[in-house]
């Protein structure tokens, strides 16, 4: 019988996937600056050394479970889930981006956003058609999987295993999720975030849930980037978003909880 996976080890696995992204990233960012100019690294260099880095942070963990010789769909949670379950969390996720986004905008006139988020937005706003694909490749497709097989699948099944106590597992792999991103001020939405993925991941027993609501998010940030969405009437109301958008937007939230809940898995 093969020895459990102990958390210790995990959490190793873990940060060492991280660095492998970021050093990647940051490695192949370094290509891109001209050193005669001492310039910033042309935008599509930006994108693709995101693309690069996050690609990499699967490989360690790969490695691990092959050298263990440990079943990757097994311990990683990649399994397939029936279309209704996935209908249904396609109208949970629409609706908690929106209601979301709604919060947000609510937030942000009592907070505003820091300048350091206003710059970041700027710096990640595609110029072109080719940086946008570079940039949603990267950030609605890479990320996204590299995160959920990290966390959801791997890291969040170790500690569900060892403590037996799913809520202590969710909560803290949503802890660690929200702590990676270095992002303060929306540390609070991230870890919400993290909860509601780590909730699909456990409930299904499976990534795909947690990937397409993870997919979905930064797929509509990405866009929302790319198109000036305070001149779009249809999706804003005195800068709110309108009522029309809301209302099913807590009805796609109501009927997609209760289809994934109803499902027998």
């Amino acid at each position: 019988m093969k020895n459990q996976i102990n958390i210790r080890t995990a959490f190793g696995v873990v940060i060492i996937s991280l660095l492998a992204a970021f050093f990647t990233g940051a490695l192949f960012l370094a290509i891109g600056i001209d050193s005669e100019s001492a310039q910033e690294p042309r935008q599509p260099f930006t994108f693709l050394s995101f693309i690069i880095g996050q690609s990499c942070m699967v490989i360690p963990l790969f490695w691990f479970l092959k050298s263990r010789n440990e079943s990757i769909f097994i311990n990683l949670r990649i399994r397939f889930i029936k279309l209704h379950s996935v209908l249904s969390t396609i109208y949970l996720s629409f609706g908690i981006i929106v209601i979301s986004d709604a919060l947000d905008r609510v937030i942000q006139r009592f907070i505003p956003a820091p300048e350091y988020i206003v710059d970041l937005n700027s710096l990640l706003r595609p110029e072109s058609i080719l940086g946008f694909i570079l940039l949603f490749t990267a950030v609605a497709i890479i990320a996204p999987l590299g995160e959920e097989l990290l966390f959801r699948g791997f890291f969040q099944q170790v500690l569900e295993k060892h403590w037996k106590d799913v809520t202590r597992a969710v909560l803290v792999t949503a802890l660690f999720f929200s702590i990676i991103h270095m992002n303060p001020y929306w540390f609070v939405q991230i870890y919400i975030l993290g909860v509601i993925l780590g909730f699909l991941a456990w409930k299904t027993n499976s990534v795909i849930p947690s990937l397409i609501l993870h997919s979905m998010n930064n797929a509509t940030a990405i866009l929302f980037s790319f198109i000036n969405m305070e001149e779009n009437y249809f999706y804003l109301y005195n800068g709110y978003v309108a009522p029309w958008i809301i209302i099913p937007a807590f009805y796609a939230l109501y009927y997609g909880f209760k289809g994934i809940n109803r499902e027998n898995f």
